[in-house]
């Protein structure tokens, strides 16, 4: 189908909406799945950015004030609503009008050449938790190719504190590195003061090498992230070893013993003869890569947290020393709407100040825009 620039092509399809667009030149394609609860693919210039579907987040790894404090003991519960989630339900608006029945079969009433300027998917969720909670996560999916993404937390009574509230993007590979316009360091809500506004690079994914593995990375008051990646798991983006930076390249003078019966290779011949080594080893040797790409995520209104490490909170807890953790393979990218203070009056049980708590029996919210570059 020819693409029009700031027209969205808006696929019907049995348990999920695709839709597809064009913007300065760059393709994108977003896959919505009705049963995962959210965006399962979104794709842009033909590279994946998605690896999970996104989805609202609870938990951060402890920290040594908090296992002080008896954090996990009072409010364990949300590392189990952080890991699993139940989705009830799905709605879908076209340009601001409700779409009934957009899966089967009531999709059979489209032919696959529907457009808009603006498609809405809202999904909803419920907590596992005793008593149980409502989440809403809406996407709005804009002309430009942009994504508005809002998550709600209806606040419960009776539950537990959490350590934060906000989404959790789970990405393919490694991303290259970051950057933000916010605080200067890692900072917290009641460890803000020492930051100092500005936009700040940060190369690769970073882990500070606690003795043992807790939260860290937490950037608050941020007005953008827009993180880089070149990784793929795409096959078609192999790299033979000998045209990666890895590869050094035989001197120019130099020869290399020939096959019984042939005569001296020159340098020339040497490098071709390393070269078809290396395509036929390429899925060995090779790495997977391709032009670097970004994604960039902006405020809407007030500026949110955001954290981008190689593991999940999960990860963290599980490892008990820094050489636990395993290898980095992909980008964990939390943006926050409300994040617990870390504390430390002392590590053997003081609470952070009130005013740094997050209350589950009120309502929290995160609001962002994802912008593609």
């Amino acid at each position: 189908m020819d693409r029009q620039t700031g027209i969205l092509h808006v696929i019907y399809g049995d348990f999920s909406l695709g839709v597809n667009g064009e913007t300065d030149g760059k393709k994108f394609a977003y896959i919505f799945n009705y049963g995962r609860g959210g965006m399962e693919s979104m794709v842009v210039d033909e590279k994946e950015w998605l690896y999970r579907t996104p989805k609202p987040t609870f938990w951060r790894a402890l920290t040594d004030n908090d296992r002080g404090n008896q954090l996990h003991l009072k409010s364990g519960m949300w590392l189990a609503a952080d890991t699993f989630i139940r989705n009830t339900g799905a709605r879908v608006k076209v340009d601001g009008q409700k779409v009934e029945n957009p899966g089967a079969p009531g999709n059979k009433r489209f032919f696959g050449n529907e457009t808009a300027a603006k498609v809405e998917v809202e999904f909803d969720f419920e907590t596992i938790t005793v008593p149980a909670a409502k989440v809403t996560v809406g996407y709005r999916v804009e002309a430009d190719g942009s994504i508005v993404v809002k998550a709600h937390y209806f606040g419960q009574k009776g539950l537990p504190e959490f350590p934060v509230f906000g989404m959790r993007f789970l990405m393919p590979t490694a991303a290259d590195g970051f950057t933000y316009e916010g605080l200067s360091g890692e900072t917290y809500p009641d460890r803000m003061a020492g930051g100092i506004k500005g936009v700040y690079e940060v190369e690769g994914l970073p882990v500070t090498p606690y003795l043992v593995p807790q939260d860290c990375g937490m950037h608050m008051d941020t007005e953008w992230v827009k993180i880089f990646r070149t990784k793929v798991l795409d096959n078609r983006y192999i790299v033979p070893y000998y045209e990666t930076s890895d590869y050094k390249a035989p001197d120019q003078a130099a020869t290399v013993q020939p096959a019984p019966g042939h005569g001296s290779l020159d340098a020339a011949e040497q490098r071709q003869s390393e070269r078809s080594q290396a395509v036929q080893t390429g899925t060995q040797q090779g790495k997977r890569l391709c032009k670097q790409t970004s994604i960039q995520i902006e405020k809407t209104g007030k500026p949110f947290a955001f954290s981008c490490l190689p593991y999940t909170a999960e990860e963290l807890e599980n490892a008990l020393h820094i050489e636990e953790l395993p290898p980095v393979r992909r980008t964990v990218l939390c943006v926050y709407g409300a994040v617990r203070g870390v504390g430390g009056i002392d590590s053997w049980g003081a609470q952070p100040e009130p005013s740094y708590h997050i209350s589950a029996e009120e309502d929290q919210e995160v609001e962002f825009r994802i912008r593609i570059g």
